[in-house]
């Protein structure tokens, strides 16, 4: 289970940062930068905050719900940077993901002394100082909360693009390549969403 030991040994104001949506073959990644400046957060979120993946997709949605609330509350400063599809095609998926994640914390309401990025992976030219962690979001609180509002932010995203495009299963895939995915790809084609630069895309654009 996360907790704050990273933060502590760290100290000053620490931002959490993750993304979600580097491996889908449509829409964009998103990153989300987090900082707890208030502990004292509602129970149900500080016992429930984990690895995004670990959790079903109700609980994501509660937590998301929940954090957004403490926000309000003046406890907890969020932050969402998204790079698009012709953006990850134009980069690189790691660049476009780095990206977000410098558009997540330049978003943040309070200025973070360090960023600690889930993964293995830093970012060069960054708002502030960084330094990672691997399987950060099972790790650290700030971390673990990213993840969860980075991947609830990037589902709704795919819902409401599944609604203009209702063929290739956004709302269910988030843009992966399931069954409904490619079966949707060969009956409708590839839309301006999709990643051309990703291998099962450029099939299509064949």
């Amino acid at each position: 289970m996360p907790d704050f030991k990273i933060e502590d040994s760290l100290g000053g104001i620490v931002a959490g940062v993750d993304e979600a949506g580097r491996g889908p073959w449509a829409g964009p990644v998103v990153a989300g930068a987090v900082v707890i400046l208030d502990r004292n957060l509602d129970a149900e979120l500080l016992n429930g905050l984990d690895d995004s993946k670990k959790l079903s997709a109700k609980k994501r949605e509660k937590l998301y719900n929940l954090l957004f609330e403490e926000e309000k509350n003046g406890k907890v400063a969020i932050g969402i940077g998204e790079a698009s599809a012709e953006e990850i095609d134009a980069l690189n998926i790691l660049q476009a993901t780095f990206l977000a994640m410098t558009r997540a914390v330049e978003k943040l309401k309070a200025i973070p002394e360090i960023a600690i990025i889930d993964g293995n992976q830093n970012p060069k030219k960054f708002p502030c100082p960084s330094k990672t962690v691997v399987k950060g979001d099972a790790k650290s609180m700030s971390i673990s909360a990213a993840s969860i509002a980075a991947k609830v932010y990037r589902d709704r995203l795919m819902s409401e693009l599944a609604e203009k495009y209702p063929y290739y299963g956004f709302e269910k895939n988030a843009g992966y390549g399931t069954k409904a995915h490619i079966e949707g790809l060969k009956s409708y084609g590839i839309i301006p969403e999709h990643r051309k630069s990703y291998k099962p895309i450029q099939a299509f654009l064949k």
